[in-house]
């Protein structure tokens, strides 16, 4: 499968949702339909006007991105992508643990009912199961659950926890991961929960401040999991970052290496610079607002750190950020852009996309 311009696209950051709240309890069942939790909707800090790109909405009035023909129409037909990965949004970290595995859980089943095993598009669809990160045993099933399904390819965990990823109490998580042979997303969770404010200073008032922050919690997970020898202890083991922050890794994975230099003595669990677990590990979906833009530096900076073989594309659909191919840097070379549209996606998740020499 090959569009015009001669290689495939893929869409490596798509969200469905439930059509609405009642939809989401009639996939729960009792006792957890009753139970009050937030919508994906509610958050600290919101962008002004509509939170969903114009035309995301189903005519029955559904949640945006919960038609799967819709969205296959959009992304398909409209821009031009030969596959997406469904990163499935929820609502949230909740106090309930037992509550917020069951929500995953429905989404989970959602995703395969209605989008991967669809009659339209199902066969360019590819799955992220969602787990909870706080709720080991339940994870690990889900993770077992799907694993053999042939278009699951992604486990999905939140970015807002009660602790950074490289905590050995996760050590179960990347197990599974690995048995299963599926990466692991880690992306902005929608819906406010009970995780620690987005900053070690507090919640920000406003959505312009939070956008410039976010990525360095991503930063705060990376680094910790180098630190903590998780990539030593599992070299299987495959992470992406998928709502944007590639800009971040350049300058703090340059400062880990400088400190991390002359002492690695002391974290003999993770005896390598920390720029050498990288490669072949780490991949990040682009953000809307990544990149230094369209300078005459930009193939340079996608160079730096390797991050051209990292990055991949994501339009975030339905989101009202939506990234387009065409607002991406102009100044990446030809290969530079084939890797970012569909190759580094195709290796990682090992697409059925034509061998090329």
């Amino acid at each position: 499968m090959t569009t015009a311009a001669g290689h495939p696209k893929v869409d490596a950051s798509v969200h469905p949702f439930f059509r609405s709240d009642a939809d989401l309890r009639e996939y729960l069942g009792e006792p957890w339909a009753s139970r009050g939790f937030p919508t994906p909707d509610v958050t600290f800090t919101a962008p002004l006007g509509n939170r969903y790109a114009p035309g995301t909405k189903p005519e029955d009035g559904a949640h945006p991105g919960s038609d799967p023909d819709q969205t296959g129409r959009a992304v398909f037909d409209e821009r031009g992508f030969d596959y997406a990965i469904l990163h499935p949004m929820t609502v949230g970290m909740l106090p309930d643990w037992h509550l917020e595995s069951a929500i995953l859980e429905a989404a989970n089943r959602m995703l395969v009912e209605r989008w991967l095993d669809s009659d339209t598009y199902g066969g360019r669809y590819f799955g992220t199961i969602r787990v909870n990160p706080n709720d080991l045993d339940s994870a690990v099933k889900e993770i077992q659950r799907w694993k053999e399904h042939p278009r699951v390819v992604q486990i999905g965990l939140p970015m807002q926890t009660q602790a950074p990823y490289g905590r050995p109490h996760y050590k179960p998580l990347w197990r599974a991961a690995c048995d299963a042979g599926l990466p692991v997303a880690i992306h902005w969770e929608m819906g406010q929960g009970i995780t620690h404010p987005p900053t070690p200073s507090g919640p920000a008032r406003t959505y312009q401040q939070l956008v410039g922050f976010q990525p360095l919690t991503f930063v705060y997970h990376l680094m910790n999991m180098i630190a903590e020898g998780v990539f030593e202890e599992f070299p299987d083991l495959k992470v992406v970052f998928a709502d944007g922050s590639a800009d971040m890794l350049t300058p703090m994975i340059w400062r880990m290496d400088t400190f991390g230099r002359p002492h690695l003595e002391q974290t003999p669990w993770a005896p390598k610079m920390p720029s050498d677990y990288l490669p072949g590990r780490v991949h990040f979906v682009n953000g809307l607002l990544d990149t230094p833009g369209d300078v005459p530096f930009a193939a340079e900076w996608l160079r730096m750190t390797g991050k051209e073989d990292m990055l991949m594309f994501g339009s975030s659909y339905p989101d009202w950020q939506l990234a387009t191919v065409e607002s991406l840097p102009s100044g990446w070379t030809a290969e530079q852009r084939e890797k970012v549209l569909w190759r580094n996606a195709a290796d990682l998740y090992r697409l059925p996309v034509p061998a090329t020499a």
